[in-house]
């Protein structure tokens, strides 16, 4: 059963709606699913050597930010799993730049983090797709931030679509 309806202002914190804003509609699986096309389609497009590219000094590789957007995926679904679940205890703050720091992703070749986001986003959908209908509105806190689910899928296409911008306007 899929949820239906986009999160009211209730259901995250202010900050997330940049994120959830981003994802159009609202059902967030036709998201989730018809973005993957999007992402994987722009991401065929870019060379291995490309992929290497920063558009100034200090700031991520276009490597570094595809590793970002399947970490950060894999955060936030993990955050839906355990709400939606009924884990009442708070989950600790997901650092991007801890994340980013902890792994060289230079060093990955470009078809594998392609690939690993290809599979993250299908452990997304699939996982969605298979939530229980009254887990949708459970409620867990992570970050010090309250959460449901509903918005959490929401959230994960809204954080993606606003890395593919990024890439596109800056990147390519």
């Amino acid at each position: 059963m899929r949820m239906i309806g986009r999160p009211g202002r209730d259901e995250a914190a202010d900050s997330y709606f940049n994120y959830i804003d981003q994802a159009p509609g609202d059902d967030p699986l036709s998201v989730i699913d018809a973005q993957m096309e999007d992402a994987i389609t722009l991401f065929d497009g870019i060379s291995d050597s490309k992929s290497l590219f920063r558009y100034a000094p200090e700031k991520w590789s276009i490597r570094q930010v595809v590793n970002h957007i399947s970490d950060t995926e894999r955060a936030f679904a993990f955050r839906a799993l355990w709400f939606a679940r009924g884990f009442a205890d708070p989950l600790p703050s997901f650092d991007q730049n801890t994340a980013a720091n902890a792994v060289n992703s230079d060093a990955i070749g470009w078809e594998a983090l392609v690939e690993d986001f290809r599979n993250v986003r299908l452990a997304t959908f699939s996982m969605f797709r298979n939530m229980p209908e009254n887990a949708w509105m459970n409620i867990g806190t992570a970050s010090g931030n309250r959460f449901t689910v509903r918005a959490l899928a929401f959230i994960i296409p809204g954080h993606v679509e606003h890395h593919l911008k990024i890439l596109r306007d800056r990147y390519l």
